[in-house]
Formats: structure tokens, sequence, C-alpha cells
């Protein structure tokens, strides 16, 4: 008599994976196994609210740690302001002797919630948010923009020169990094003195043109573009290189992933293997370090903005500096520190997105 071979119930029969599927940001849960990961949630919550908190303490403490005050400042180059409105000035900016340092701190954090930054002594009194919130639009449509391009073509451009390697397309590495060593402030000028002076292409510097009035109008549109082009060139040439050779080098250690050799053996498109599974991959590194960028974009390129003469964030903070114009210093530190703390929460979204295994992690 043969022997019959015992067959297994349907629900204990398991699915082999595929083994393109295993170890990669492609793996994607199955439904109904995949679990919100509480405390890594939280951990990272708690460590933005901490980091939020360090922040604003420092930017409390560190002016008023400073020889003198913005007040001191300000009667320098003020003589004829009486001993009265000084005290007043004080009293206005926070810096009232007759309350202690903790009392201080807690009106800080008072005056905070209630999105109050001060005023500037340097803009006339302005609030410091009418001040910041003039800069900021220039500093992000320009510093944004470039950093998002420059991000962009360097990826790309990085994973396509790693798929390819030992190609021709190796020598932009070399040149994109060349370019990325040289000091900004020289490019910039290097720039100004060919495309300004010489071949007068593009203005000098300034946001727009003298006498041209901010409005909603193609012209004002097409002229802040004009002066926006060299500075915004400038940018991407200057931190192409880091993003290309970053991906570059990132592409090279996945190629050799045993995953890509199985998608190659099975005879998947080469488009599919290079932007499904290699790029997918190698661009996690590339997602934490570009969410900085983001953050400091706010934080403007100071040296850009000096050279270019361009009335962004930085040379906000620069005249704020020289001018020990301390209320409008924290309002910039605090809007920074913002920017780069929402950035990092956005990366990390972005990276779980990407990689499904950090959101079966739970710790």
């Amino acid at each position: 008599m043969t022997a019959v071979e015992p067959q297994l119930p349907p629900e204990t029969l398991t699915r082999t994976p595929d083994p393109l599927e295993v170890g990669t940001t492609a793996t994607v849960a199955e439904k109904g196994h995949s679990r919100i990961p509480w405390r890594f949630l939280g951990g990272r919550a708690a460590f933005y609210l901490f980091t939020l908190w360090a922040a604003i303490t420092i930017n409390f403490f560190l002016p008023r740690l400073m020889k003198g005050d913005a007040v001191d400042q300000y009667l320098a180059r003020n003589r004829n302001v009486s001993p009265e409105a000084a005290d007043a000035l004080r009293a206005l900016l926070g810096l009232d002797s007759d309350k202690s340092l903790i009392e201080q701190y807690f009106e800080y954090w008072g005056l905070l919630l209630r999105g109050d930054l001060g005023v500037s002594l340097l803009h006339g009194l302005r609030p410091v948010t009418e001040v910041i919130a003039g800069a900021l639009p220039w500093t992000i449509g320009l510093v944004g923009f470039a950093t998002i391009v420059s991000f962009l073509i360097g990826t790309i451009g990085g994973a396509i020169v790693g798929w390819r390697r030992g190609s021709r397309l190796d020598g932009l590495i070399p040149l994109t990094t060349f370019l990325s060593t040289i000091p900004y402030f020289w490019l910039g000028l290097l720039a100004i003195a060919l495309f300004s002076v010489n071949l007068k292409w593009f203005p000098i510097g300034k946001a727009y043109g003298v006498g041209v009035v901010p409005e909603w109008s193609p012209e004002f549109i097409g002229e802040v573009i004009h002066h926006g082009t060299l500075p915004a060139v400038t940018i991407i040439i200057a931190s192409l290189g880091g993003w290309m050779l970053g991906m570059r080098n990132m592409m090279l250690t996945v190629l050799d992933e045993d995953y890509i050799t199985v998608a190659q053996a099975k005879g998947m498109p080469n488009r599919r293997v290079l932007w499904r599974y290699a790029a997918r991959n190698a661009v996690l590194p590339q997602i934490q370090s570009f969410a900085l960028s983001i953050g400091f974009i706010v934080g403007g390129t100071i040296v850009m903005e000096m050279v270019f003469s361009y009335p962004g964030v930085g040379k906000l903070l620069l005249d704020a500096t020289n001018a020990k114009d301390y209320a409008l210093m924290q309002g910039v530190f605090l809007v920074i520190t913002l920017s780069v703390l929402i950035a990092n929460v956005l990366a990390d979204v972005a990276y779980a997105f990407l990689d499904p295994r950090t959101r079966q992690t739970e710790a």
C-alpha cells in the first residue's frame, strides 16, 4: 500500500517571502500586523520638547551674559536720551534691574506664549515679529529655492553616477567637489565680477532695483527673479558637490546588497531596479541632511546676503549683532531654532514613510 502524504491545513501554509521584499525599504507590512510605535513617537516628542526648552532658555540667558545691554549700546549712539527714557526702554525690553533674573525669565516665557518677541531698537522700536516677517520671505524664497534645487539635482545626479560607476560620469564628482571647496564669499565675488561687472547680465546686488515699489505685479516679480538669479545659482553650485558625493557613495554601498543582485537576476528593468530599490534605500541618509538644510534655510546664508546685499534674515541677524540689538537677536535665534526642530520632525515622518521598518519599531 502506498503511503499518503499528509495534507497541511490551508491556514498553516505560509507564503515564502520574495527576496526583493526582505530588508529593503520597499517592504510593506501586511495589513493587520503593523503597530503604531507609541514608545518611539513619545520618545521623539519628549526629545524635541526638551530641546525646545533648552534652546529658549539659552536664548534668554546668552544676551544677558554679555557685557552691557541693548540700552547701553543705544545710549552710546544717541547721547540726547534722558535717564528716565533709558529706564523706560529697559522696562520695555525686559531688562528692568528691579526684577530678578528668574522673574525676567518667567516674564520672557509669558511674552513668548503671547507671541510677543519685544521691540527692535535698530528699527525704531518696531515689533521684532514685524521686522522678522519682513525679511523672512526673501530668505525662504531665495535660499529655500536654491537648497531644494541643489538637493534634487545632487541626489538624482549622484544616483545616476553611482549606478553607472566607472563611466565618464564619475568625472562630475571631483568637479562638483572642487567647486564646493571654494570659499563661498570668493565664489560670490567672482560671479559678481564676471556676470555683473563685465558681462552686465545680472545686477550687482539687492533684491530689486532702486526706486522700484514692491507689489504683486509681473514687472516686480521679474525684477526679483532677475536680482535673485545670480545668488541662487551661486548657492546651488556651492552646495551641489556635497549632495552628489553623498548620494553616489550610498549608491555604491546599496548596489552590493543581495536584493539588488536578485532583482537584476530576475530580469527586472534597470530603471525599476535603480529607482525602486537602489535609490530609495540610498536616499535615506540624505533625508536627515536635507532636513537640517531646510531648517537652516530660515537662518539664511549670512555671507551670501552680505556679499549680494540681500535683505534676508541672515543680513538681519548680522546687523542686529553689530548693533547689539538683543531683542532682535533673540527673535531671529528663536525662529531659526523652531524651523530646525520642525524640519527634523518632518524628516522623521518622511523617514518613516520611506522606510516602513521604522513604523514597526517599538523603541
